[in-house]
């Protein structure tokens, strides 16, 4: 009989990136992958993609799905500026600064609400500005804070206090859970919640319902709802027609996706090595296409952009002109302390299809 408190066998993750330095391989980093067409069907995977981790801020657009459907965003009348920065995890630059504190104002609140706590700006110059002039970063520079002022939104819309909207129990947090169930097809009860970083409710799901709800974010299947359906339509717009505020001006990976992919897909970076994205139907996905990978170590700088731009590249997603618009992310050296250049980082991996 197996001990109470002995761990479940460990997944068996895949090799997903190699760390050269000179003639041989240092490092490797694993992990597992899954892509799933819009009728759900698994068509590419390595490693196991029923591993059951935690989606991180890949959530962010389903967490404001229920801001569209309840009639919310309508209400106060939400830009595209506010809905990309609600779906987004900023660089806590000005401009996002501005794009929250706008919000806020028009919901009637102000920063006092936001429940998601304080952290350096992602952005280096920002962050050695503020350290420059002494000023303490303020919370509208988490880079969760255009999803907590929605949350705040959507709580007042429900006639819910806003000071409980991060309760798990409540009807903002419950409205999300029931989003996330939509597009997951998992029981509600049957997720795994924990606490995200942010404070509010984190969903464990496995690596290939991460997928099918991206794939179901831009190819709706026909049994959801035409709220549903609009509210996936004016997100995803939203985020292509200004990924800056889906990450920041410069240096982030799911603004430089959406970039280079011209509208084709939508990007979304989680925390601990989670990465998640949905393909547009295409030529070469009439049907549209989810991806989402975790890699194991929950490594997020050497390995998520080399291990996407890949997959990407394998699933022919990418054309010639935005696999060279994202090679500075694709592999990276390995350099000593005097600049030299002594190995690489690079992707080694073949997708298995289905």
């Amino acid at each position: 009989m197996k001990p109470e408190n002995q761990s479940p066998p460990a997944p068996q993750p895949a090799p997903l990136v190699e760390v050269w330095r000179g003639p041989i391989i240092e490092s490797r980093h694993r992990g597992h992958v899954a892509a799933v067409d819009g009728d759900g069907r698994l068509v590419a995977s390595l490693g196991e993609p029923e591993t059951v981790t935690y989606l991180r801020s890949s959530a962010k657009p389903f967490q404001t799905i229920p801001l569209l459907t309840s009639g919310a965003a309508e209400r106060f009348r939400l830009t595209e500026d506010e809905l990309a920065i609600a779906c987004g995890s900023h660089s806590g630059e000005d401009l996002h600064v501005e794009t929250v504190a706008r919000l806020l104002e028009k919901i009637g609140l102000d920063e006092r609400f936001l429940k998601c706590g304080i952290h350096e700006p992602f952005d280096r110059a920002t962050a050695e500005r503020l350290r420059a002039r002494g000023e303490t970063p303020g919370v509208l520079r988490n880079n969760c804070s255009g999803k907590h002022t929605g949350m705040l939104a959507l709580s007042l819309h429900l006639g819910a206090p806003p000071e409980l909207y991060d309760d798990p129990a409540g009807p903002v947090q419950q409205s999300v859970l029931r989003a996330v169930s939509q597009f997951s097809s998992i029981n509600a009860d049957e997720i795994a919640l924990g606490t995200d970083g942010c404070g509010v409710p984190v969903f464990g799901l496995p690596v290939r319902a991460m997928a099918l709800m991206y794939a179901r974010l831009v190819a709706q299947p026909r049994g959801f709802d035409a709220e549903t359906r609009a509210a996936c339509a004016r997100l995803t717009g939203a985020m292509n027609a200004r990924p800056e505020l889906v990450g920041g001006t410069h240096e982030r990976f799911d603004t430089e996706v959406m970039r280079a992919g011209r509208g084709l897909l939508v990007s979304k970076i989680g925390a601990e090595g989670v990465y998640t994205a949905g393909v547009v139907p295409c030529e070469r996905w009439p049907k549209g296409l989810g991806l989402a990978f975790k890699i194991e170590d929950g490594e997020d700088r050497r390995a998520r952009s080399t291990i996407a731009i890949e997959v990407l590249r394998q699933l022919g997603v990418l054309d010639k002109n935005a696999y060279e618009a994202l090679s500075p992310y694709a592999t990276f050296p390995v350099q000593n302390h005097r600049g030299e250049k002594v190995g690489q980082i690079r992707a080694s991996f073949t997708l298995e299809w289905a």
